[in-house]
């Protein structure tokens, strides 16, 4: 028995020139954005030790965990949405010494067993 239908044929169409692919950001615009987020995390320490509370401290240390993450090395193809390494190695220092800032400040605000 036949199908009572005929079989579609599709015809495929190829365009003379390929899907455009998204554009890359520019590389300076990636490293303002991580210096952003710096500077962010800068504010937010100035702010904690100025009125040091557990929220503020909490707040620092979400921001810094985020800036050591943007730090990180990019693996292929994405290299260029990071910071040149001198300046990476910089930061993560930054970041170390920041944690130890956020770690005696939060001995400071807890009390002391007697």
């Amino acid at each position: 028995m036949q199908a009572t239908l005929p079989h579609r044929k599709t015809r495929t169409t190829r365009s003379a020139r390929p899907a455009p692919r998204p554009a890359a950001p520019d590389h300076r615009a990636v490293v303002e954005e991580i210096f952003s987020f710096i500077a962010v995390r800068d504010l937010l320490l100035a702010e904690a030790e100025e009125l040091t509370t557990e929220a503020s401290l909490h707040r620092v240390w979400m921001a810094n965990e985020f800036a050591e993450r943007c730090l990180e090395p990019s693996r292929p193809p994405y290299q260029a949405q990071s910071l040149p390494e001198p300046e990476a190695q910089f930061e993560r220092r930054r970041c170390k010494s920041i944690k130890m800032r956020i770690a005696e400040l939060r001995t400071r605000t807890r009390p002391q067993a007697a």
